[in-house]
């Protein structure tokens, strides 16, 4: 890789995998670095992914994904981009495989599809709950199989309230909020949305609880009371990877979500962005077209200079 290459793909969760796809297909030369810690791992079952009648987990997702990307002669590096900054005509990117030394790699345009992580429930004796299966974070992805169950939204502000309601109104009149502790100020418009949804909060936390096989069926807080339910969401949040944009300079709104136009361009000339680092529904399906659309302008524009994308050339006449 002494070259310049064409694109720089960085993240193999659904997003990357799919970009790296169109990419191969458009016999541009390309470079995929995964970390190998997609978000995507962690769904076991998800049935509203298209074709996937009966449902399919997260790894199946990806394993499929690696397959058919293998069919074309590419796979993805194992590895971690430590740094990226902007050169002539393009990126410089410092690679990292393994224990070995990093590496320099030059491309053209960069397409950041990193995802994001879970900030996980702080749970007695339970750490990594979302990522074992006991917490689930996507009522949106299998929320249709819990309707009508007892179901629980961990979370606390407008995002837990949010998501509560989201819950209530469209598979289960019977929620329970859990605040784990965090207050919640709340005016009276959204004391009226609780009422109207029959949402229980319980703002006290939680001190102990059971396990039965994959899920957490008893919760017990500090008051001495005991809650039982037979599904628990988080809506805590994420911690998005966009670092490498941010440090670029590249617009976002106030979580870190990169802004991106209809292409998948971020502010920074050069530089994409798909999936879950990028503000919108975090959903695969989502990630997949992001990818496939970002892949797609970046073929387009192969051979027209950065300065050319977005709004680069203004800006640069605005700075001189």
């Amino acid at each position: 890789m002494d070259e310049q290459i064409d694109c720089l793909v960085i993240g193999g969760g659904p997003a990357g995998l799919t970009a790296a796809l169109y990419l191969a297909r458009f016999e541009r030369r390309f470079l995929l670095v995964d970390a190998g810690d997609s978000r995507a791992n962690w769904i076991p079952t998800s049935h509203n992914i298209p074709v996937f009648a009966d449902g399919v987990s997260g790894r199946e997702i990806l394993a499929r994904q690696r397959e058919h990307l293998a069919r074309y002669g590419t796979q993805a590096v194992s590895g971690t981009v430590t740094g990226l900054l902007k050169a002539e005509n393009g990126f410089v990117a410092g690679v990292e495989e393994g224990k070995g030394p990093a590496r320099e790699v030059r491309a053209r345009r960069v397409l950041l599809a990193t995802g994001a992580d879970d900030v996980e429930p702080d749970l007695p004796n339970l750490p990594d709950a979302v990522r074992r299966g006991l917490v689930r974070y996507c009522p949106i992805c299998d929320g249709y199989e819990a309707r009508g169950k007892r179901i629980a939204v961990v979370g606390h502000g407008d995002r837990g309230l949010g998501e509560a309601v989201f819950v209530a109104r469209t598979y289960s009149r019977d929620v329970t909020l859990l605040t784990l502790g965090q207050g919640m100020d709340l005016d009276p418009g959204e004391r009226e949305r609780i009422d109207r949804h029959g949402i229980k909060v319980v703002p006290q936390p939680v001190t102990g609880l059971d396990t039965e096989a994959s899920r957490i069926t008893v919760l017990r807080t500090a008051d001495g009371e005991v809650h039982r339910f037979e599904v628990l969401y988080s809506a805590l949040g994420l911690k998005l990877r966009s670092e490498l944009a941010l440090e670029l300079g590249a617009e976002h709104d106030g979580t870190g979500a990169l802004v991106v136009d209809e292409h998948g361009r971020t502010t920074v000339p050069g530089l994409y962005a798909a999936g879950g680092v990028v503000r919108g529904l975090d959903q695969v399906v989502v990630a997949m077209g992001h990818g496939a659309v970002a892949a797609t302008d970046i073929h387009n524009r192969c051979e027209l200079p950065t300065e050319e994308e977005v709004d680069g050339a203004e800006r640069r006449a605005g700075a001189a």
